[in-house]
């Protein structure tokens, strides 16, 4: 085995229940018991545990927790000698990434993650969009449809997941707009997002100015290990950049595909992701020659320690 690397979900990974088989683990239970108090959102712990999943998939809700069950996920790993040596996180999972870096602490991250959904949240009641994910295009094709559409709204690239997945957000005229271009130009598939705003577009630029006072009032710590920033695609040297590009991702497009080029090109060829789902496994198949491994469940957990461990 040649580096190790933890990789933390975002959104969209959560399930009601996500925390249960964790509180087998006692280096778990101390993150799962302290939710409710680590994130200041009144019986959270409840909705992760017993829903109902329109409440735990709500964006103020929904950050906090998968934080949550993520570091939970990562103190067991840890604490059996599964340390990393670089990490990365997809969007709301940077987060995690930065507590995994030494860069923020658990309960500042917690409570940064819930003020980020509720700026988020609001921001999209203000702001209505969506999301396209279109399969099957490169970047500089989708980027041709989103620039015509513009002329009817703020639309724009969201995340660069992998060569042939690559996200749109913005507003819902526009947004249509740029979904029918791209099948004309051989999109093989364009799919509706189950969200409630258009994350990483213009349109959430009043939840980024938002987030900075609190970004301000949180400490900041120089990275430990490799930690690799959504919007650069790069290493992030101090905390003061780590700060400062929390801000921008709000507004900025997700660049995952280079991220994990990034970590490629760095030497690591072993991944772990650490947290509830398997969407980030997936994004990993195409990459050959790399060792992925899963934290969603007991069975994957299990298997993880016991080879690496």
């Amino acid at each position: 085995m040649g580096r190790l690397a933890f990789l933390f979900p975002g959104q969209a990974s959560q399930s009601v229940g996500m925390d249960g088989f964790l509180w087998d683990y006692p280096d778990a239970v101390d993150f799962l018991e302290r939710i409710d108090e680590m994130t200041g959102v009144h019986k959270l712990s409840r909705i992760i545990a017993e829903g109902p999943p329109e409440l735990l998939t709500r964006t103020d809700n929904v950050q906090p927790a998968i934080t949550m069950v993520s570091l939970a996920t990562m103190n067991v790993l840890v604490a059996a000698g599964v340390k990393p040596e670089g990490t990365a996180g997809h969007s709301l999972g940077e987060y995690s990434a930065l507590v995994t870096a030494g860069v923020l602490l658990p309960e500042i991250a917690a409570k940064l993650t819930r003020i980020r959904g509720e700026l988020m949240q609001e921001c999209a009641n203000r702001h209505p969009g969506g999301m396209l994910a279109i399969i099957g295009m490169d970047m500089e094709a989708v980027g041709k449809c989103v620039e015509e559409a513009s002329a009817k709204g703020p639309v724009g690239v969201a995340n660069v997941n992998s060569p042939g997945q690559v996200v749109i957000s913005g507003a819902k005229s526009a947004l249509e707009k740029a979904g029918e271009l791209c099948k004309k130009m051989g999109a093989r598939r364009v799919i509706p997002l189950d969200v409630s705003g258009a994350w990483h577009s213009m349109l959430m630029k009043d939840a980024a100015n938002g987030l900075e006072s609190a970004l301000d009032d949180a400490g900041f710590y120089e990275p430990e290990i490799p930690v690799v920033s959504n919007v650069t695609a790069d290493l992030i040297r101090s905390g003061d950049e780590a700060k400062r590009l929390l801000k921008e991702q709000v507004t900025s497009p997700v660049l995952w595909a280079a991220s994990i080029g990034k970590l490629l090109d760095s030497g690591f060829d072993t991944f772990v992701e650490v947290g509830p789902g398997r969407v980030l496994q997936g994004l990993m198949k195409r990459e050959r020659d790399v060792r992925v491994y899963g934290t969603h469940d007991k069975e994957a957990l299990e298997k993880t320690l016991e080879d690496l461990a």
